[in-house]
């Protein structure tokens, strides 16, 4: 039998990328011709799945890629294949300016990874140039292999593709196509795969779940989703992400609040709170419509965890928007909030407008929101102190083998705090996956601590 390749994944960007990835990884392992590695020096095929979102998601992949194409030099790597959002965007100026890749395929091509990868001695690689016709659109399912890179008790499902919304910040729409869902039965056959893994934490993405099923002809598609969901023997938590904010029905709320292994969380990008600047932003509903969803989550969810992003520095935000911004952050006390300054992207509708903000006043704008959300986290934290919390096991912490690590339901992995569990009983064993009682002890801005009971 001749030896397989070793093939290497460095996946970049946000989670529905990650899900790329494992697609990526799956349909090489499964063909029986590559082996994963995880030691770059040892790979002699290695993808870089690309973000192409914002500028500094744009210099973190160019970077990688040069650094990765150094190991034709220094180590075993054969073939560089660059993937993703990246791709997309600059797919001649890559090839022209990094000639050290051998393949670039774009987020519609990402079955062409057993084409590009192939091993030595067959036909030259395919390059795809923007003059070629373009793919399909391409949207994986439950019958396409993939090989899980987070968690063993954790695992994302992507549950729809693309996006409708022309949000004058944001390419997505260009880079990946409409917005287009999979089948609930598609879905629900991968749950129930993934249970029989041992996954115990599913959790939903797409670049707008709330749309989810709109283009199936599917009226509050979510809603009958994670209620189908939460039938799945073996999953204990459903949770879902990026929501657009005037699409969060009372539907929903009725089911997040009425089942259990449903997680009381809301991820809502709401991107700002003044009326002038949403417009310009081009989105959906204004500071009144916010306060009044997020009164509804509270009413319908009382113990509900919501987390929001915002967008500082968008062309013309004047110190008078700002401050609204602020009032509104101190008012709704979000449990999680993520600030971004503002990045000017060509081919965007934001790019066109006048009234732009200076990159150091978008950075002091940051600093001062976040410094604002951390009192109020702090302080809505302080509200566990004493509590019992059923956590998710992770694991040994990630900053120290003398600390345990899990997450409450309240808590997404890996944008969100932990639970970092400094006591458990002489005999405990951790075993990732498992569900444990932890009090909690001390409250900090973003993390917990607390001891096993």
């Amino acid at each position: 039998m001749p030896d397989r390749t070793k093939v290497g994944m460095i996946s970049l960007g946000c989670p529905k990328n990650l899900v790329d990835s494992e697609v990526m990884m799956g349909l090489l392992t499964k063909s029986g011709g590559y082996e994963l590695t995880t030691d770059s020096e040892a790979a002699e095929v290695l993808v870089v799945n690309t973000c192409g979102f914002i500028d500094s998601a744009r210099q973190e992949s160019v970077d990688t890629i040069l650094e990765v194409a150094e190991l034709k030099k220094t180590g075993k790597l054969r073939k560089l294949i660059v993937a993703g959002c990246l791709v997309e965007r600059f797919r001649s100026e890559l090839q022209k300016e990094i000639p050290e890749i051998d393949a670039c395929i774009g987020v519609n091509q990402l079955k062409d990874v057993l084409a590009v990868a192939g091993p030595a001695g067959r036909a030259p690689l395919p390059i795809y140039s923007e003059g070629a016709a373009a793919p399909e659109l391409f949207l994986y399912d439950e019958t396409m292999p993939r090989l899980r890179a987070t968690a063993p008790a954790t695992a994302y499902i992507k549950i729809a593709e693309g996006c409708d919304h022309t949000c004058a910040f944001c390419i997505i729409p260009k880079l990946r196509g409409v917005f287009r869902s999979r089948s609930p039965e598609s879905i629900i056959r991968e749950a129930e795969m993934l249970a029989a893994q041992g996954v115990k934490e599913v959790v939903l993405i797409s670049q707008d779940t709330t749309n989810y099923g709109s283009d199936l002809g599917l009226k509050n598609g979510l809603a009958q989703l994670v209620e189908a969901l939460s039938g799945v023997d073996g999953v204990d938590w459903i949770r879902f992400l990026y929501c657009y904010p005037t699409n969060i029905t009372d539907d929903l709320l009725r089911v997040v609040g009425e089942h259990e292994n449903i997680c009381s969380y809301f991820d809502i990008p709401l991107q700002h709170a003044s009326k002038r600047v949403l417009s310009r932003m081009r989105r959906g509903g204004d500071r009144e419509h916010y306060e009044r969803m997020i009164e509804r989550i509270r009413e319908h969810v009382p113990n509900a965890a919501v987390r929001t992003t915002f967008i500082v520095g968008f062309p013309g935000e004047t110190d008078e928007d700002f401050n609204e911004l602020i009032d509104f952050v101190s008012k709704m006390e979000f449990d999680r909030v993520g600030a971004f300054t503002y990045s000017d992207e060509e081919n965007t509708f934001g790019f066109e407008l006048d009234g732009k903000v200076d990159h150091q006043t978008a950075l002091q704008r940051e600093k001062r929101l976040m410094k604002e959300q951390a009192a109020i986290s702090k302080r809505k934290n302080r509200r566990f102190i004493g509590n019992v919390m059923p956590v998710l096991l992770e694991g040994r912490s990630k900053e120290t083998d003398l600390l345990f690590q899990g997450r409450m339901q309240t808590q997404a992995p890996e944008i969100d705090g932990c639970i970092l569990i400094n006591e458990a009983p002489d005999d405990f064993q951790s075993r990732p996956g498992d569900f444990v009682n932890v009090e909690v002890t001390e409250a900090h801005a973003y993390d917990l601590i607390g001891r096993i009971v």
